[in-house]
């Protein structure tokens, strides 16, 4: 995507984390990310996407607005009111292993919020119905979907005030939320999904069941990617407190063999499913997650 180096920066975690709110951390993000999305080459996003949608052979013409056909060389029509609402639930992972990273611009959890933030901001702007449910081994939080006014705040306000400490079960809340609801519409999962990738899949394939389009964005540090370390190291297990000893010349194969094969059965088995996941490293700006959001809502609609 083509975003020009001003907007960039405001889409960077280093600069992201540096600001103030959470509330001004999304509304930052946003505006940055449309701002440079209005001056890309995806000419199908670089309109008003909350009022807008391509054309569909049998549409009537009259509602062609060619005003936009102009300046995208595309087709699209104008949106009437029911066809631009849509529930949408974020599922965020507050568990111990999400608090990693601090030695970095943002952990784990901080970058899952900021970007929870911003999907919520950015939902709210298409006038769709936003829901939160913060989750470790059990649901912590839950706020129903809503789209009316001060619920954006509400959101804000929960997601500021959420920590991480205890350990993960992914499945079981996937499963709690999947029996809960009640209309069809997207969930998008952010979750280290550090935990038996068979039950998380099951969970996950819960929503499609029941006709609910699902995103994942698995976020993970650099270091768990890349294993940069060199000398022999204490590492703890942030969710158990477990420590073990390891010199990573020694295990760094083995290490990047398994989690490369994690990321690939995700990767394979939800893409094959037809549900959308996305790597997301934490030290990378949040526009390939934005951009990834817009392009399921334009599908779910």
């Amino acid at each position: 995507m083509d975003v020009r180096p001003r907007e960039s920066r405001f889409l960077d975690p280093a600069v992201v984390a540096r600001l103030g709110t959470l509330e001004l951390k999304a509304r930052t993000i946003v505006e940055g990310f449309l701002s440079g999305l209005h001056r890309s080459p995806f000419k199908g996003f670089s309109v008003e996407f909350a009022e807008y949608r391509q054309y569909i052979p049998g549409d009537d013409l009259s509602t062609i607005d060619w005003k936009v056909f102009a300046r995208s060389d595309r087709y699209y029509v104008k949106k009437f009111e029911e066809e631009t609402n849509l529930d949408c639930h974020l599922m965020l992972d507050v568990s111990g292993s999400m608090g990693y990273g601090d030695h970095h611009a943002m952990t784990k959890f901080e970058y899952g919020a900021c970007l929870a933030a911003s999907l919520a901001y950015l939902m709210n702007r298409q006038r769709d119905a936003v829901g939160l449910t913060a989750f470790d081994e059990n649901i912590v939080s839950m706020l129903p979907a809503s789209s009316r006014p001060g619920h954006l705040r509400a959101v804000l306000v929960t997601l500021d005030r959420l920590r991480t400490a205890h350990e993960t079960n992914v499945s079981k809340p996937l499963h709690q939320l999947a029996e809960s609801l009640t209309k069809r519409g997207m969930v998008v999962l952010i979750s280290d999904l550090l935990d038996n990738p068979e039950a998380v899949i099951r969970g996950l394939k819960h929503f499609q069941f029941r006709g609910i389009d699902v995103i994942v964005f698995h976020v993970l540090d650099p270091d768990e990617i890349e294993f940069p370390f060199e000398r022999a190291t204490r590492f703890e297990d942030l969710e158990t407190s477990e420590e073990i000893m390891a010199v990573p010349g020694a295990v760094r194969d083995h290490y990047l063999k398994e989690m490369g094969g994690l990321i690939d059965r995700y990767k394979r088995e939800l893409g094959g499913t037809g549900i959308d996941y996305q790597l997301l490293n934490t030290k990378h700006p949040l526009e390939l997650a934005l951009l990834s959001y817009l392009s399921t809502r334009s599908r779910a609609l």
